[in-house]
C-alpha cells in the first residue's frame, strides 16, 4: 500500500473553509479514483498547516500529481493556501493498521480496517 502526503500552509483563519471544501469537493473526487482507500487530514494546533495523507492500493494510483483533476483540486483550494503544496509518495513498510479484504474483491466497500485494538468497516469512515 502507498501513501501520498500533501503538506501545505494555510492562510490565516481558513482551516474551517479548507475542511469544508475537502469534505464537499475533494473527498468525493478521491472516492472516484481507482485504487483510493482512505484519507486522513491533519491540522497543526494553530490551524496554519495541514498534512493530507491519502492511502492507495498501488503506486500508479497514488501518483496522480500531473493529472488534470489534481490541478482542478488545487484551483478549488488555492484561495486558502499559502504557497505551493509539497507532495511526496511513500510506501507503507510498517503499521499497526492493516487493510484486508473481507471477500476476494478489493473494492473499497469490501475493506475492513484494523488499527491497534479497534476495528471498523471502511464504509463507516465516510
Amino acid at each position: 500500500m502507498f501513501v501520498r502526503k500533501v503538506s501545505v500552509r494555510l492562510k490565516p483563519d481558513s482551516l474551517k473553509r479548507f475542511t469544508s471544501l475537502m469534505e464537499s469537493e475533494v473527498l468525493p473526487w478521491l472516492r472516484m479514483q481507482e485504487g483510493f482507500q482512505d484519507l486522513i487530514v491533519l491540522a497543526s494546533i494553530d490551524g496554519k498547516e495541514i498534512a493530507a495523507l491519502s492511502f492507495w492500493d498501488h503506486i500508479s494510483s497514488a501518483d496522480i500529481n500531473d493529472s488534470q483533476p489534481y490541478f482542478r483540486v488545487l484551483k478549488i483550494l488555492e484561495e486558502l493556501l499559502e504557497g505551493t503544496p509539497y507532495v511526496k509518495t511513500f510506501e507503507i513498510v510498517s503499521s499497526t493498521c492493516r487493510w484486508h479484504a473481507t471477500v476476494s474483491s478489493l473494492k473499497r466497500e469490501d475493506m475492513i480496517q484494523e488499527c491497534g485494538n479497534g476495528r471498523w468497516s471502511a464504509q463507516s469512515l465516510g
